[in-house]
């Protein structure tokens, strides 16, 4: 897992706008009239008309799809009773989290009320703001009568998460488990260690699905839940059907499934070492597990085993429901989250894992081919068909059970509904990130004496996605981390000018020379020119004693392009390099090229940019689709500009028929389909949603993406990307921020891997 530092915390949540979520407008306000019709005297209307029909707040305000995060704080994640002010950062993370799996807005609401009656009222008092409630982080067993009561007295979905979240995707995951051992789950004996909220949860879903609760061994802190214990609550009464104590040790030797919500450490090698044939062991406990994946399956090659870390194979994940639970029920309106809503999730999520699982999926972890099996279980967090299966079985569920309030006819057009509301796939960087966490590459730092430089290294490292090399004076770089508190550790910085460094620069201009003595340089030159990091660095990666280089926050892009392409050079059949940009916005990533390298393209040069460019964004996941963008429309202007890029349009349909593209066309038309369709509908993009835009000249391109990086505030740029190098080298903007910084290297280790 990514080692998280206090400080990386505390700068995350600080840094910019402090917080995790916001309010953003969804309807015009740059005018009087539309102030006037968003407040007085316009909003008026519609509150007559919800006051006429209470379902017509579905129809004019947010709140069918606004969810209230709700806590107490006395119970947050494994740091106990801290208050509910305390909380507010998990419960802005949870809003995050419903966001962007989902498309679902939140409102965090931090409660000061202990007493269960208080947070009661409370929160029904509020209720009406709402189109569903998730209860969080409340401790047991209050909140087992506070979610109750909700539910009884309010028409609205709520769940509380950390009791049904975890028993729905351990459910799922215990379907498919008791599949591959070959058992059946109305004979096999579950042992529980943890009999809090989720145990409880857990265990009345695996009732629901056929376990007997005869065969359910629950224990607490003091021992097994039986007939003879005395002063048990009555959710533990429920449990205690056993007549006499029984140790952990020896239930586990007859237990077919070990179910743990308790801490690390409470199970041994030799417990799991006792079990029957084919063990299920879902060890929950986080951060550490009762006992770790390496210690179980290091005694049993049979077992099946689940954890709740990311860095194990099927990892029991509450994302992996609660989005999507709470998307199918807003969609009908449903009054309740019920056992049928629960059991059809259940059974979605179980589904999904046997299905064969998307490329992208695969790249994104690393994989060649997840399979249904014993290391996979249930589907991955990153799985984009999560939405699609879950959601719809969940507002299925709602409308047979009778508790929706509205009916989906056409559930083709709603699994449309449900992509768009998530972009064409805004999860680009968890997909670098995922793909260059497999496979760590060794990235040379070229400006390791700058701050941002330095930082973004020690992120690289604590993500487990590079393995830093660092190039400047020593003295110097190791003065800044320790000014800035930066650790990186067994880090390697290298001085190219340095003495020690003699031999290998002699070693790197012989080469250098070998390679441009054509091109105006000696030797001495060559050998001299090796003090130059640049230079120094795209030999490592020339040589193999690194596998990427980033740098530029501090020089000219030229200064930095020129070494690698002198070292390093282009890919076979590539003439020019090229550079693009990645923008993540709402609608989506949006890829503009060519924005830093190519001054003025020919027609043909624009064909090769456009060709390198659809298989780069292919590489990410995304299926290019292609404006050719003028100020002309299909040949409405008769110009050099235009004509070229119509020119590159032909050239491109005869070279490389598989690629979707279309132009010359103005950049409105290109990303508005409607206008598209109504003047231009003979267009190969209509109805294509276009993503990437090439630009005649790179005037036009790096104006272009500048603006739109300065001016929205939701966009989050990546790049410049360099298209067409034999090695990967890349070149950051000047100024690049830490994040940006961080991002390329996420860019430059995925290409090393490619490449």
């Amino acid at each position: 897992m990514a080692k998280i530092r206090k400080q990386y915390a505390l700068d995350y949540h600080s840094n910019g706008r402090p917080g995790k979520i916001e309010v953003v407008p969804t309807k015009p306000y740059n005018s009087q009239r539309d102030l006037s019709l968003a407040y007085s005297p316009g909003v008026a209307e519609p509150c007559l008309e919800i006051e006429e029909d209470a379902a017509n707040a579905y129809k004019y305000t947010a709140k069918g799809n606004l969810v209230a995060v709700i806590s107490n704080g006395t119970a947050v994640l494994g740091l106990g009773d801290i208050g509910p002010l305390a909380s507010k950062p998990v419960m802005e993370g949870k809003g995050l989290l419903f966001k962007i799996f989902a498309d679902i807005d939140v409102f965090d609401i931090e409660v000061d009320a202990s007493d269960p009656e208080v947070f009661i009222q409370t929160v029904k008092a509020i209720a009406p703001t709402f189109g569903g409630i998730n209860l969080e982080d409340i401790k047991a067993p209050e909140a087992f009568e506070i979610e109750r009561r909700l539910k009884e007295e309010l028409d609205i979905p709520i769940m509380h998460d950390d009791q049904h979240g975890t028993a729905i995707i351990s459910s799922a995951a215990l379907i498919n488990a008791l599949e591959l051992a070959e058992k059946d789950i109305k004979k096999v004996k579950i042992v529980v260690v943890g009999a809090g909220a989720a145990a409880f949860s857990c265990c009345k879903l695996y009732l629901a699905l056929g376990a007997k609760k005869q065969n359910i061994f629950m224990y607490d802190s003091k021992g097994l839940l039986s007939k003879e214990r005395e002063g048990l609550d009555e959710h533990k009464k429920f449990f205690a059907v056993h007549a006499k104590d029984v140790s952990l040790e020896d239930a586990m030797k007859s237990a077919d499934v070990f179910l743990g919500l308790s801490k690390g450490g409470l199970v041994s090698k030799d417990m799991v070492k006792s079990m029957p044939k084919n063990p299920i062991v879902f060890a929950l406990a986080n951060p550490e597990p009762e006992i770790s994946y390496e210690e179980a399956t290091s005694v049993r090659e049979d077992i099946i085993m689940a954890t709740g870390r990311s860095d194990n194979p099927n990892q029991v994940n509450n994302v992996l429901g609660f989005p999507f639970i709470f998307r199918g029920a807003l969609d009908v309106r449903a009054t309740a989250i019920n056992e049928e809503m629960k059991l059809a999730a259940v059974k979605a999520i179980a589904d999904l894992a046997k299905e064969q699982v998307p490329e992208e999926v695969n790249e994104a972890y690393g994989e060649k081919n997840i399979m249904f099996g014993r290391e996979s279980i249930i589907p991955k967090p990153l799985d984009s068909r999560l939405i699609t299966s879950v959601s719809p079985a969940v507002a299925k569920a709602a409308m047979d059970s009778g508790v929706a309030q509205m009916a989906i006819d056409d559930w083709e057009a709603y699994e449309l509904e449900l992509k768009k509301r998530l972009g064409l796939d805004n999860k680009l960087v968890e997909t670098l990130t995922a793909k260059a966490s497999k496979n760590p590459q060794r990235v040379v730092f070229a400006e390791a004496d700058n701050y941002k430089v330095l930082k973004a290294a020690q992120l690289a490292q604590d993500e487990g996605i590079a393995i830093p090399i660092l190039l400047g004076r020593k003295a110097r770089i190791e003065r800044l981390m320790e000014e800035n508190e930066v650790e990186i550790e067994d880090v390697v910085i290298i001085d190219p000018k340095a003495e020690d460094q003699k031999e290998r620069r002699l070693e790197f201009g012989q080469m250098f020379f070998e390679k441009r003595q054509r091109k105006g340089y000696t030797l001495y030159e060559s050998e001299k020119i090796m003090r130059e990091r640049n230079y120094f660095g795209s030999m490592m990666v020339e040589t193999g004693e690194a596998d990427c280089m980033i740098s530029g926050i501090t020089r000219n892009y030229k200064d930095v392009i020129r070494p690698a392409l002198s070292v390093v050079g282009t890919q076979e059949g590539v003439e020019k390099v090229a550079g693009m940009y990645i923008l993540n916005t709402k609608r989506g990533p949006l890829v503009l090229a060519d924005t830093t390298v190519n001054i003025d393209p020919t027609a043909d040069e624009l064909a090769e940019i456009t060709n390198l460019v659809a298989k780069k964004v292919r590489r990410l996941n995304i299926h290019p689709r292609i404006a050719m963008l003028s100020y002309s429309n299909f040949g409405s202007a008769q110009a050099a500009d235009s004509n070229k890029m119509a020119e590159a349009v032909k050239i491109i349909n005869e070279r490389y028929p598989n690629i979707i593209v279309d132009g010359e066309v103005q950049a409105n038309f290109a990303l508005n389909n409607e206008l598209l369709e109504e003047k231009f509908p003979f267009s190969s993009l209509v109805n294509k949603n276009v993503n990437t835009l090439i630009f005649p000249n790179l005037a036009a391109g790096n104006i272009a993406y500048k603006l739109l990086q300065e001016m929205g505030d939701d966009v989050d740029a990546i790049g410049p990307i360099l298209l067409g190098m034999n090695k990967s080298i890349h070149v950051l903007q000047l100024g690049s921020t830490i994040r940006e910084v961080l991002n390329m290297v996420k860019v430059a280790v995925v290409d090393a891997q490619i490449k």
